[in-house]
């Protein structure tokens, strides 16, 4: 039987990412050559970003670009302008983008980009210019069959318009389809700026209806607080749900009795940060995996949820909003007390399904009625959720273990189709 043994306690995201891939392949009984092969990234690409900045001396940032599977289709994936930006993490991001499309059935594979800066420190034709200089040393690698972008941490429809521009500057002809989460005018979809939010509380809903319980009345706490946390805490607050804690890295903002959500986001657009948000107990940032909550949506940062946390969570459910926010040393023992966790993979999947529409509208040359898209990306995330839970059912493992094992099972099926090597 096939070994797949990576590091046992996970040095690296991307490590952490192939703990959990290398137990779904060890259930199906892939062979080890075929799994490293699914486990490793088709083309890594690091670029030095020469910017002219504001003040008239040059600046050197570094930009990645990783694509790590185009079995199912051209690689999909966003771009990240964050301090903490490198090759490991863009690599688990680009891996973790696979799977999400295998799972929910986008016919995409893998990709993921970042430039290692702090965007807020940058001016508005800083990051223009840093922008253009991306996609002039990508541009052989970006393509609307190829590889195509979109927003990411630190990043928006602003920033895809430059690319978008640039891009087709530098080809000569219109490729709209080159990204996505693009602003309406140049081909955008609606529902593109909620739908990772939305995801989230849809998957959230199909959580609560398999264990029998209203939404009604569930305590959220949100950590994280930036463009999926805030549409998640709208709509949760849609179904009934009370939104007790919101966190950014200014500190935990909590009350039991419920926050104003619509307060909350105006004070963090006005302020850049919640820190002094009126209505709110001030904690810790940390504090806010500890608060007696209902539903945990931790929606920034990878292994955010540690060995040295998970016994002290109080959620029973946890809903993952961030690409890998639990590290592996605490699924053992999330499962052992009986906290449900619906995976990344899963979870906030639906930013690419209405991403793959937008695409698809850019290729068909039309556009699809909020409604319309809202409906088709619920209906498929619904769908994935039931054949995760399912197989967690049926085999009496996590979700994150059945969803795994579902979502490599396709890109194994596909790669097989396809021939050997």
């Amino acid at each position: 039987m096939p070994q797949h043994l990576p590091p046992p306690v996970p040095a690296s995201v991307f490590e952490a990412m192939a703990t959990r891939l290398a137990t779904a392949a060890k259930s199906l009984k892939i062979k080890e050559g075929t799994y490293q092969t699914l486990l490793t990234p088709k083309k890594q690409v690091i670029v030095s970003l020469p910017v002219t900045m504001d003040n008239g001396k040059v600046q050197v940032f570094t930009g990645y670009r990783v694509v790590h599977s185009t079995i199912m289709g051209p690689s999909k994936g966003g771009l990240r302008f964050d301090e903490g930006v490198n090759l490991d993490e863009v690599s688990a991001l680009a891996a973790w983008m696979t799977w999400k499309c295998a799972l929910v059935g986008v016919p995409f594979g893998g990709g993921k980009g970042g430039i290692k800066c702090n965007p807020k420190l940058l001016s508005e034709g800083e990051l223009e210019r840093l922008t253009r200089a991306y996609t002039r040393a990508l541009r052989e690698v970006f393509g609307a069959q190829k590889d195509i972008p979109a927003p990411d941490m630190g990043t928006g429809g602003r920033e895809m318009a430059w690319l978008l521009d640039e891009y087709e500057h530098l080809r000569g002809h219109a490729e709209k389809g080159v990204v996505t989460g693009k602003p309406l005018p140049l081909g955008g979809s609606l529902g593109r700026p909620e739908a990772t939010g939305r995801g989230v509380v849809v998957c959230a809903l199909e959580a609560l209806k398999r264990e029998q319980t209203s939404p009604e009345g569930q305590r959220i706490a949100l950590q994280g607080f930036g463009n999926v946390n805030r549409f998640a805490a709208c709509l949760f607050a849609e179904h009934g749900c009370k939104v007790v804690a919101i966190s950014d890295r200014s500190g935990t903002y909590h009350n039991p009795k419920g926050l104003d959500v619509a307060a909350a986001i105006a004070h963090k657009k006005e302020k850049r940060t919640l820190k002094g948000l009126k209505g709110a107990k001030a904690l810790p940032a940390g504090a806010i995996f500890t608060l007696d909550t209902d539903i945990l949506v931790p929606g920034a940062y990878e292994n955010v949820i540690t060995a040295k946390n998970a016994p002290s969570i109080t959620a029973k459910f946890i809903v993952e909003g961030a690409n890998g926010p639990t590290a592996p040393a605490a699924d053992g023992l999330l499962k052992k007390r009986g906290i449900i966790v619906v995976p990344d993979i899963l979870a906030n999947a639906g930013g690419v399904i209405v991403s793959y529409y937008e695409w698809a509208q850019n290729l068909q040359g039309k556009s699809w009625t909020l409604n319309e898209v809202n409906e088709r990306a619920d209906a498929t995330l619904q769908q994935a959720f039931e054949r995760v839970y399912s197989v967690a059912h049926a085999k009496k493992i996590t979700l994150r273990e059945a969803a795994y094992i579902v979502a490599l099972d396709q890109v194994h099926q596909a790669l097989q189709h396809r021939g050997k090597f």
